[in-house]
C-alpha cells in the first residue's frame, strides 16, 4: 500500500510565513496537526479564507475556553476499551488511533492525547460481547479512521463480525476518500477484501466524511467508484462547520454533486461543543436556516439528509423552527423510553447544544415503543 507523504508540523508548511508558523505552533502544541500532500495540495493558499485550508490548518481560535472533551459522554456508553454499545441495535468499535488529517473540529480530540488512549484493546472480548448481544445488528468500525488499518488487520475485524450470524451491517467510519484518496486507488487488496465480506445479504457500508464538494476530485470519485464496484455501499456525514460549508449554496452543491456520484447524503450534524471547537461551530437556529436553505436547491436525493446532533442522551434530530420555538424529535435514543420523544422549545439563537435549551414548552414520549 502506497500512501503519499505527511505533514506533521506546522514547520513544514513552506506556504505560511514565519508569523504565521510561531502564531499557529501555541495552537498545535494543544491539539495535533497532522495533513497528507494530496489534502494540502487542495488548498489555494492565495486565499485565507479557503474552506479546504480552514478544514485542516489550526486556527488561533481553537485557544478560546470553550466545551469539554467529551461531549456526548462516549465513556458513559463504553462496556470495555474501544467498544461503545449505546444504541440496542448498534456496537461501535474504535479500532484505530489515527487519522489520515486531523480536522480541526474534530469531536473525539481525546483519542489523540497520549495518555488518553482508548482504542479496541482485547478483540476476543469485544467480539465475545457483541456474540452475547443478539440485539446488535449494526457495528460500526471508527477511531480514529478504519482506512488507517492496513487491509489485512481490517479484513481480521471484518472476518471476526461476519461470523456472527446477527451482525447484518457492518460500517466503516472513514475521510480517507478526502484526505488521502490513494489509501484506496493504490491498494487493490482493499477492493478484494470488501468485495469477499459485501454480501447479497450483508452490506458493507462506508461512512465517508466529505465536507466541501472541492474535496470530490477526479482521483476522490475513482475511489469512490473502485468501492462501489466492490459491492460497498457510501453514505456521507459530515458536520456544518463555520467558514467550510455554513453557506446554502456551498452545501447545496456538496449534496447535489454527492448524489451525482452515488453517495447518498446521510447526516449533517451539529457541530459538537468539544474544546477548540469554538471557532467552527454554527448556532442550531441558525445551522437549521442554512441547511433547509441548501435542501430548496437540491433534488429529493440531496433532501434526504437529517440534521442532527450527538447528544449523551441519544441522536436528535433538530426537526423545524419557527420564529419563537425550535422542535426536536429523538432519532435514536440510549434509553429505550426516549425513543421518537418529541421536544418542542423556546427559541434560543445563541444555543449551540440541546443543553442549551432551558425552556422546553412541551415534552412527548411514545409509550409501548417495541423492542428491535
Amino acid at each position: 500500500m502506497n500512501q503519499g507523504n505527511y505533514a506533521t508540523t506546522i514547520d513544514q508548511l513552506e506556504e505560511l510565513t514565519a508569523e504565521e508558523k510561531a502564531e499557529l505552533g501555541r495552537v498545535v502544541d494543544q491539539y495535533y496537526f497532522y495533513a497528507s500532500d494530496y489534502y494540502l495540495s487542495l488548498i489555494n493558499w492565495d486565499d485565507p479564507d479557503d474552506p479546504i485550508r480552514r478544514v485542516i490548518i489550526p486556527d488561533l481560535d481553537e485557544l478560546q475556553e470553550w466545551g469539554a472533551l467529551d461531549a456526548s459522554d462516549e465513556e458513559k456508553y463504553t462496556v470495555m476499551p474501544g467498544l461503545q454499545h449505546k444504541y440496542a441495535s448498534t456496537a461501535l468499535l474504535l479500532v484505530s488511533s489515527s487519522c489520515g488529517g486531523i480536522c480541526r473540529y474534530c469531536f473525539r480530540k481525546r483519542i489523540f492525547l497520549r495518555d488518553k488512549m482508548e482504542v479496541i484493546q482485547d478483540i476476543p472480548a469485544a467480539m465475545a460481547y457483541i456474540r452475547k448481544h443478539r440485539e446488535i445488528t449494526n457495528v460500526l468500525l471508527t477511531g480514529g479512521d478504519a482506512l488507517k488499518l492496513p487491509t489485512a488487520r481490517l479484513g481480521e475485524f471484518i472476518s471476526h463480525l461476519r461470523e456472527i450470524d446477527h451482525v447484518n451491517v457492518i460500517r466503516l467510519g472513514t475521510k480517507m476518500l478526502s484526505y488521502d484518496v490513494h489509501r484506496v486507488l493504490n491498494d487493490p487488496e482493499l477492493p478484494e477484501m470488501i468485495r469477499s465480506y459485501s454480501t447479497d445479504e450483508k452490506k458493507i457500508y462506508f461512512m465517508c466524511h466529505f465536507s466541501h464538494p472541492r474535496e470530490l476530485t477526479k482521483l476522490a470519485i475513482k475511489a469512490i467508484n473502485i468501492l462501489m464496484d466492490a459491492r460497498a455501499i457510501l453514505l456521507n456525514q459530515t458536520p456544518l462547520v463555520r467558514g467550510v460549508n455554513d453557506n446554502p449554496r456551498v452545501l447545496a452543491q456538496l449534496l447535489n454533486k454527492l448524489s451525482f456520484v452515488g453517495v447518498r447524503p446521510y447526516y449533517v450534524f451539529q457541530c459538537r461543543p468539544v474544546v477548540g471547537n469554538r471557532p467552527y461551530s454554527v448556532p442550531v437556529e441558525e445551522a437549521y436556516e442554512i441547511i433547509e436553505r441548501a435542501k430548496s436547491m437540491v433534488s429529493g436525493l440531496g433532501k434526504a439528509i437529517r440534521y442532527a446532533m450527538s447528544h449523551s442522551t441519544g441522536k436528535i434530530e433538530i426537526a423545524g423552527k419557527t420564529d419563537s420555538h425550535v422542535y426536536f424529535k429523538y432519532h435514536r435514543a440510549a434509553k429505550r423510553e426516549d425513543s421518537g420523544r418529541f421536544v418542542v422549545a423556546r427559541s434560543n439563537p445563541h444555543a449551540y447544544w440541546f443543553d442549551d435549551y432551558q425552556e422546553l414548552v412541551e415534552d412527548h414520549k411514545l409509550t409501548d415503543i417495541p423492542e428491535c
